[in-house]
């Protein structure tokens, strides 16, 4: 595959696509209920009453999710004063933090191939899932920034740094403050296969590491969750040592799902990189070939992780976003080897995509027409037809496949 990126260009190209698209959320759209709009309501009912331990929602202790987002609502509304727009900033800014990393650690783990730091983040800003949730106020893009600093202290480690079991730890009491003990089931599986993707590192040494890691991960939280629960009362004490952690991981009444929910999703969630054959046949080509050191890390990152929350009964589509980091740097690998350069399925998608949008917004499709109160304008299902047929023409002519399809990505939103 053609390189777009040998000094940081393609690094440079993900964070101006993700910084275009949050001028266009902050610019076209309002928060959006139900989670948006709750999440700015408990850091501004936090900012009333000038208490910054205990989340409140309408004026009960709010223990559905730690404090760590709202804080950063707080250190803005005091810089810039109290506003709408700075809450819609803090996630894109995470999330360009987080292309940063996978940059990063890119070249960490194949420091031979300067190029895949940028096709890395490229790959990552461009796909679906990743463009809708860095523009919203979510907790998950944040909680994926502490995950690859996790892991960046994980490489570290492995490595022969001890400073990366304080980077690891640091990341999982952060990751703690921001979405709960989840982050242990992002971070853990892949220092278990620590062995498997970096053969050598002496065991006994290694998870005594990690076990010191966890302890100071805990340790960070607990400096806010002892005194939160004094504060809160026995209720919220238990809702955020146990209630809305362990629990919902068992038996969840709201996102209750099979364990195959995730599978068909996949596509629409990974788009276009999922659907693009040339991304299967480089990763077939890869496996036969023999897998190397970063390629085993982001299996044993990725896979475990993913099998885990397809048994967890409560799933949502964002609870896979820490993982799409993984996914950029396996899929910037693989098709580092390979040359092909045309987009055929995913520019055939994305003019589909254009010719559906162009009869919803003409009034032809009933089910939309029922639903909403003004029809959508037309010119973006027109500008996705174009671009389809422009990639389409411009992979044939040898133009990079990944400038292609990041094009199409970003006008998608």
């Amino acid at each position: 595959m053609q390189n777009p990126d040998s000094s940081g260009r393609g690094l440079l190209l993900s964070l101006l696509l993700l910084a275009a698209l949050t001028a266009v959320a902050l610019l076209t759209r309002p928060l959006i209920p139900i989670d948006e709009t709750r999440y700015v309501s408990a850091a501004w009912e936090m900012w009333l009453r000038g208490d910054f331990l205990v989340p409140f929602k309408n004026g009960e202790p709010y223990s559905h999710k730690p404090p760590f987002m709202f804080w950063m609502f707080h250190a803005g509304w005091a810089l810039f004063g109290v506003n709408d727009w700075w809450p819609r900033l803090v996630l894109p800014l995470f999330s360009a933090g987080t292309l940063l990393l996978t940059y990063s650690l890119a070249r960490r783990l194949w420091p031979q191939r300067a190029g895949l730091g940028g096709q890395a983040a490229l790959i990552l800003s461009s796909t679906l899932l990743w463009i809708v949730f860095s523009t919203s106020v979510m907790f998950d893009v944040m909680l994926a920034f502490w995950v690859l600093l996790g892991m960046h202290g994980v490489v570290s480690a492995a490595n022969g740094k001890r400073r990366g079991f304080v980077m690891l730890g640091i990341a999982i009491g952060m990751g703690v403050l921001t979405k709960g003990p989840v982050i242990l089931l992002n971070l853990l599986p892949v220092t278990v296969l620590a062995l498997w993707w970096h053969p050598g590192l002496k065991w006994g040494r290694w998870f005594g590491g990690v076990g010191l890691a966890v302890l100071l991960g805990a340790a960070i939280a607990l400096l806010w969750a002892i005194p939160a629960g004094m504060a809160g009362g026995e209720a919220y004490r238990n809702a955020i040592f146990w209630g809305q952690t362990a629990n919902r991981m068992v038996e969840s009444f709201a996102h209750r799902r099979p364990f195959w929910w995730y599978l068909p999703l996949l596509p629409l969630l990974l788009f276009p990189w999922f659907v693009w054959p040339e991304l299967w046949r480089a990763l077939a080509h890869h496996w036969r070939t023999g897998l190397d050191r970063g390629t085993r890390f982001c299996l044993a990152w990725m896979l475990p992780v993913f099998v885990a929350f397809s048994f967890i009964s409560g799933k949502q589509p964002h609870y896979l976003i820490p993982l799409f980091p993984a996914f950029a740097l396996l899929a910037a690998r693989v098709l580092a080897d390979r040359s092909g350069s045309r987009v055929g399925l995913p520019a055939l998608l994305a003019a589909a995509l254009g010719a559906v949008l162009i009869l919803a917004a003409s009034g032809r499709i009933a089910a939309v027409y029922e639903q909403v109160a003004v029809l959508p304008p037309m010119w973006p299902g027109v500008l996705l037809v174009l671009l389809g047929g422009a990639a389409w023409i411009a992979g044939r002519r040898g133009v990079s496949p990944l400038l292609n399809i990041t094009l199409l990505a970003a006008c998608r939103t």
